[in-house]
């Protein structure tokens, strides 16, 4: 299992539940990476996208403490179990992509992370753990410095050591 996410210098990634910022190249390889296969998000994950509709042309996994949320087109769990459990029915990678929450439960179970560095520092209320900065993680892949418009930033790889 996989997290894709994007981050800033202080590992934020997000403000009132929603991005930081959107950057085309990030939106796109997100859309590259994860297209074919299994995300699993958070409620207000989903709640964050246009129409609140779950991604295409992927498996998508909502996972909510409400017990009568429904989403059409997905499948909604409620708990990590439920979700590890349907993920791995699909046969394909499986990638989690946010929130916070969902990311700090998932993360146990994850054996690699895929971060787009955004090399700046924003307002934000949401982070992600600081990879950095825990032993269990190293930096496998710094990708080559990017620019759009003036924001630098570059898709970096880590695994769990």
């Amino acid at each position: 299992m996989k997290c894709i996410l994007s981050a800033d210098d202080n590992w934020a990634i997000g403000l009132h539940n929603s991005l930081l910022i959107r950057i085309p190249s990030d939106m796109k390889y997100f859309r590259t990476i994860t297209t074919g296969h299994t995300i699993i998000m958070g409620r207000k994950t989903l709640e964050s996208f246009p129409q609140k509709a779950p991604l295409p042309n992927r498996t998508n996994i909502i996972l909510s403490k409400d017990p009568q949320y429904k989403v059409k087109d997905a499948i909604v769990v409620h708990s990590v179990e439920d979700a590890i459990a349907e993920a791995e029915k699909t046969g394909t990678e499986i990638f989690v992509i946010g929130g916070e929450t969902v990311y700090r439960q998932f993360l146990p179970y994850c054996d690699e992370a895929l971060v787009t560095r955004i090399h700046h520092s924003y307002e934000a209320d949401a982070f992600f753990p600081n990879l950095d900065e825990d032993p269990e993680w190293e930096l496998v892949e710094e990708g080559e410095e990017q620019t759009c418009f003036d924001i630098e930033f570059s898709f970096n790889r880590y695994k769990r050591v």
